[in-house]
């Protein structure tokens, strides 16, 4: 794989995502065009595990890992077939190697190692949050350096980023991420898991200001965020509502969907003007950008609101289509391209990573929420 190949007939990468409870493939393209990596989607197919997990309540691991390995190959086959090439094609093998379930993670790096070994097609082992952080790269070819908001189900940071590999984290949370409150929040008022979705939904017919929720943190400087307390709070008042008429109204779920949506949506904003500051201070320049990426970022809700503070920032707005937002193997093989054209190279000595820190420079945050501490 010759680098004038790379920039004439393209990079061909077929990207694997197994990390929690969506087993996924995608095949990119990419090409350099005026010095830049572009990538052209040529297939994403995500075979969902909600309808496993859904009566339990949430994802169970040792459910995960069996579903990804039996889904792994087959999704595989789909995934080229709609790409319309055959593996013989394919120039690159990208792979989640972490951070996520552990079960789910190894059953993806081996299927890779596995493809990689009997094909004789290179190997890159990728940061399931670099295929969230890079996403925007893949969608609109943003140039670095940009300030990124990642928010998904377990985890929530403000990242300066630099390049591929170079991440500075400038916040975080310190307990519950967003994605991890929706749900805790979605299963207090009686609504269905995964708990973002509906919670929106939800809260579409709510009245945001019927419940005064608390915004955590909002009076302290740093860009760091706080959601335990405000799942607290919407557990409180639920009591109240039940001991007062012995259960919730439809009515009642819609106004504390909608009353807790405008809490986070109102700290995330507040956090990422920080976060803006924080992001001038140490770079020494605006970002390209404001970026938003990761499960949460489809809420449409907390879109409108980020995208209004880079409005009055005067600095472009930019976040994935909604299909691209939640774990899908494009996203990976995008990310394993960069890493890849940036020097990474991986082998059979490749290991599943349960803890991944973008940025392994900076402390870990305090607090532990579901997954542990954050990184």
């Amino acid at each position: 794989m010759t680098r004038e190949k790379n920039a004439q007939a393209g990079l061909i990468v077929l990207g694997i995502e197994s990390s929690c409870d969506e087993t996924a493939v995608g095949v990119v393209r990419v090409r350099q065009v005026a010095d830049r990596p572009r990538g052209e989607i040529l297939a994403n197919v995500v075979a969902s595990q909600t309808e496993l997990h859904a009566p339990f309540g949430g994802v169970v691991p040792e459910i995960a890992a069996r579903a990804h390995a039996e889904r792994l190959e087959p999704v595989t086959r789909e995934a080229l077939e709609a790409a319309g090439i055959s593996l013989d094609e394919v120039d690159l093998v990208a792979v989640t190697a972490g951070p996520g379930l552990i079960g789910g993670v190894l059953s993806g790096v081996m299927f890779a190692k596995g493809l990689a070994a009997a094909t004789g097609k290179p190997l890159v082992g990728v940061n399931h949050l670099a295929g969230h952080a890079l996403t925007v790269r893949l969608v609109s070819g943003t140039p670095f350096p940009y300030l990124l908001l990642l928010v998904s189900g377990g985890h929530c940071q403000f990242l300066a980023v630099r390049g591929p590999r170079d991440f500075l984290r400038l916040g975080g949370t310190i307990d519950d991420a967003p994605g991890e409150a929706f749900d805790k929040v979605a299963r207090l008022i009686g609504l269905s898991q995964p708990g973002g979705p509906h919670v929106e939904k939800a809260a579409r017919w709510g009245d945001a200001a019927r419940f005064d929720f608390p915004r955590p943190l909002l009076d302290r400087a740093d860009a760091n965020l706080s959601f335990s307390g405000l799942k607290t709070a919407v557990l409180r008042a639920r009591d109240r509502l039940v001991a007062e008429k012995g259960g919730l109204t439809r009515q009642d779920q819609a106004d504390l969907a909608a009353s807790f949506q405008a809490a986070v949506r109102d700290v995330l904003t507040g956090k990422t003007r920080r976060a803006l500051a924080l992001f001038e201070e140490r770079i020494g320049r605006p970002p390209a950008c404001l970026a938003v990426a990761g499960g949460v970022a489809a809420n449409e809700t907390l879109r409108a609101g980020l995208e209004g503070v880079a409005t009055k920032a005067q600095i472009p707005f930019d976040a994935p289509p909604l299909a691209l937002c939640t774990d899908n193997g494009a996203m990976i093989a995008w990310a394993g391209a960069e890493w890849y054209l940036d020097g990474r190279r991986d082998d059979a000595a490749l290991a599943a990573r349960p803890r991944w820190p973008l940025d392994e420079t900076s402390p870990a945050l305090l607090g532990a929420g579901r997954k542990g501490a954050k990184a």
